[in-house]
């Protein structure tokens, strides 16, 4: 570490103690990749007695800083709050787990008792939550209050095992006669969707001792909706509940709003930009009308609601005296509908908790498009249930039960074909498709009609999983596919770069194009295919431009968008 740097660090930790046992580092951009980098952080914790609380939030901790650290710490047993919080920044992914194992392990070693432990803004995807497991599972989180993991890259895979590590936690804290009393989560943009939703609300119903649940931009459908909904409600203490942009529909926002009936001490709802719709924002009114006398909260905006059912959630407010904001924004309510919900607000001296109603969309003509859309979800569940039944079927043809059973003859799987797989991607049925794939994709692909190629490529990039053999079916039947596309003569890249940007979300056009539902899966295959000998780099910047751009589908998938820019960076 150069000597004015560690001047100006040294001078920075003048202003480290703060009171109630705490020490921060908060955003001081240190960087911190050696021991000899960390000394005066080490001193610093070192001489606090009585430390409480370590803010290490907004610097960056290698892997042999983090080493040297969690030495320091093994003698802090007072230690109940980690503000660990956008602390490896420009880490590579790998750095990641064996720095929290490390400060884990001390904190195991101290004999800590944690309160609270913020881990956010740390892009460590499904193998970050395998760092700090055994902390979870160990005595130092059985006094854990708040766990804070918003915007981790978890996933799946990382929600599967964060689900597990609180279980076995509670398990075992409840077996020392104290179990596990969570009382905040926070793991809002995380791409969970329903499985890891689903193993989440399983650790939920089991813990019943929840306040907050923050999970808003997960990706999560109406079969996660109503798993938490479950879960919610044997947690009776339920204060807030924040599942903003995730897709309820009728079915998640009926089984929720069974759910608020059950709860009495509800102050906070933001189902906001959560696709209720009309019979889903009556089902909720209803349970609002009923009780939630604590109700200082409700968001419904952005949720497709038309005029009628935006009046009923009006009226439903009626008696609810500590009620400061209701905000139904974003809806179909139409000039006149705006005015008849003021109206019926003033109506009961409630005019001042309506928020904006500015980006209105207006009334409906008819129910043309909310039928389609009906069919859409209908056409999704089956093919759900499909995928569902397909895995059912792999399941009961694993080897042991091949093996096992009196006809050794094993039953081949059903037979896919490439239109199958286009009209109905999953990752078994990409994997299905035999060694060959790439190349039969590729041969029935017309790349001159770009918007053939652009929809085909959506297609194959869905079924991305960060799982190894997946990722490599899907990064070797876009190579083959691109390849062909990019080295013909009379390929127009511009157009592809302009159809794929509108079919993304993330560029208008004139036609009514529906942008794909998540955009995990094209930004991990586009941070390979920029890389590869046959993609234009002229294209970089353009890409680059639009995915840098503020936007809420790509906020959903921070971890992908990071790391398509910072390829897109070096390029």
């Amino acid at each position: 570490m150069a000597s004015e740097d560690i001047t100006r660090l040294a001078e920075s930790l003048v202003k480290t103690k703060l009171g109630g046992g705490q020490l921060s580092f908060k955003g001081q951009s240190l960087k911190l990749n050696t021991a000899e980098d960390a000394e005066e952080v080490i001193k610093q914790i070192e001489e606090f007695d009585g430390l409480e609380a370590l803010r290490l939030e907004g610097n960056t901790v290698g892997v042999e800083a983090a080493k040297v650290i969690a030495k320091a710490l093994e003698k802090k047993s007072e230690l109940k709050r980690c503000h660990w919080s956008d602390m490896f920044t420009g880490r590579l992914r790998s750095e990641i787990p064996p720095a929290l194992i490390s400060l884990g392990d001390a904190l195991i070693t101290a004999g800590a008792q944690l309160v609270e432990l913020d881990l956010s803004d740390n892009a460590f995807g499904p193998d970050g939550v395998r760092g700090f497991e055994a902390l979870l599972k160990s005595p130092a989180c059985y006094t854990l209050q708040e766990l804070k993991l918003n915007n981790c890259g978890m996933g799946i895979g990382g929600g599967r095992i964060l689900a597990a590590a609180l279980k076995e936690c509670h398990r075992k804290s409840s077996a020392q006669g104290k179990p596990l009393a969570l009382k905040i989560f926070v793991a809002g943009r995380n791409r969970l969707e329903n499985d890891g939703a689903t193993a989440l609300a399983e650790a939920f119903g089991i813990i019943g001792t929840l306040e907050e649940v923050h999970m808003p931009q997960n990706g999560i459908n109406h079969p996660g909706i109503t798993a938490l909904a479950q879960a919610f409600a044997i947690n009776p203490l339920l204060k807030v509940i924040n599942l903003n942009d995730n897709t309820f529909t009728e079915k998640g926002a009926v089984a929720m709003a069974e759910t608020l009936k059950a709860l009495r001490q509800i102050e906070v709802i933001n189902f906001g930009d959560c696709l209720v719709r009309s019979k889903g924002a009556v089902a909720i009114a209803d349970a609002v009308k009923e009780g939630l006398h604590k109700l200082k909260e409700l968001n419904l905006s952005f949720c497709e609601i038309k005029r009628d059912a935006a009046l009923t959630v009006a009226e439903a407010i009626e008696d609810k005296a500590e009620l400061e904001k209701l905000d139904l924004n974003g809806n179909c309510l139409g000039e006149e509908g705006c005015e008849q919900l003021q109206e019926i607000l003033e109506g009961l001296n409630m005019a001042a908790v309506l928020g904006s109603l500015s980006d209105d969309e207006g009334e409906e003509e008819d129910d043309e498009e909310e039928e389609e859309e009906d069919e859409d979800e209908d056409e999704e569940e089956q093919q759900q249930e499909l995928n569902e039944r397909e895995q059912e079927e792999q399941k009961s043809l694993t080897p042991e039960k091949i093996i096992g059973s009196q006809d050794s003859t094993p039953v081949p799987s059903p037979p896919v074909d490439i239109a199958t797989f286009l009209a109905f991607p999953s990752p078994e049925k990409l994997l299905r498709l035999g060694p060959k794939h790439s190349v039969l994709i590729a041969q029935q692909t017309d790349t001159s009609d770009i918007e053939k190629l652009v929809t085909t490529l959506l297609r194959i990039s869905s079924v991305f999983k960060d799982e190894a053999p997946v990722k490599t079916a899907v990064y070797e039947t876009t190579d083959a596919l691109m390849r062909k596309a990019f080295t013909s003569s009379t390929f127009n890249s511009d157009a592809f770069i302009t159809s794929l940007l509108i079919h993304m979300g993330l560029l208008k056009s004139e036609e009514k194009i529906k942008a794909v539902p998540s955009l995990y899966g094209i930004l991990m295959t586009l941070n390979h295919m920029v890389q590869q000998d046959y993609f234009p780099k002229s294209l970089a910047p353009v890409l680059s431009a639009f995915v840098t751009k503020p936007n809420r589908a790509l906020d959903s998938c921070s971890f992908a968008r990071h790391m398509l820019l910072q390829t897109l960076h070096q390029l």
